[in-house]
């Protein structure tokens, strides 16, 4: 039987969404193993002088427990 846990993230990249995600994955994977999916919960961008500055990626990572 496995045992799934999930935890919620917060990552911004100055170059796009699927990238801040990537971040997230990438940081979240040197500490925690098993990682099985990831969902994204929530998007926003920060705006400096009429364009975007920042993306900023909410998301879900689950992982199964040893």
């Amino acid at each position: 039987m496995s045992v799934l846990k999930v935890i919620e993230l917060l990552a911004s990249s100055t170059i796009s969404w699927e990238d801040a995600t990537q971040k997230a994955v990438t940081k979240a994977s040197k500490s925690l193993k098993n990682i099985k999916s990831v969902y994204i919960k929530n998007q926003s961008a920060a705006v400096s002088e009429g364009k975007i500055s920042e993306y900023r990626a909410t998301i879900k990572v689950t992982f199964e427990l040893e």
